[in-house]
């Protein structure tokens, strides 16, 4: 019998922190990991996908809203949510147009804009991370 451990791979993640009116939206999530934490819009990277086109994807799917200014972040190889394991790529953009909406709202509760110097708690970890990110400009974290 095989190790299954041996057959695990990191999953490539994006995670698009948007910025309005010096705000930024967060949604409190309900499944898979990190289930009562809030977390930014994001998904898996699909085949043949761009960062940039991802991170509007997953923003569409998610809550609806459109971005522009979509630019490279932070790059971290995060455990925290051990066996699962992902390479995150993280993106700031600024919002376009849209309200957002819970359009999955099997993974997610409701999405709110957020004073970047009060935050919700508890913070889904490449969210802190981006915030970390956002005030040092530190931009590789490796977990």
């Amino acid at each position: 019998m095989e190790n299954k451990a041996i057959e695990q791979k990191p999953k490539l993640g994006i995670g698009v922190m948007i910025l309005k009116d010096s705000k930024i939206l967060l949604g409190k999530r309900k499944g898979s990991h990190g289930k009562g934490e809030y977390a930014f819009p994001g998904g898996h990277l699909e085949y043949m996908e761009s960062v940039e086109q991802c991170a509007r994807r997953e923003t569409k799917e998610e809550c609806g809203l459109e971005i522009k200014n979509v630019n490279f972040q932070f790059l971290a190889n995060v455990r925290k949510y051990a066996p699962k394991h992902y390479i995150h790529i993280g993106v700031m953009a600024d919002w376009k147009s849209g309200k957002p909406e819970a359009l999955e709202p099997h993974k997610l509760e409701s999405w709110d804009w957020y004073d970047i110097k009060k935050m919700p708690k508890p913070l889904f970890e490449f969210c802190r991370l981006a915030i970390e990110s956002y005030r040092t400009g530190r931009n590789y974290y490796d977990l």
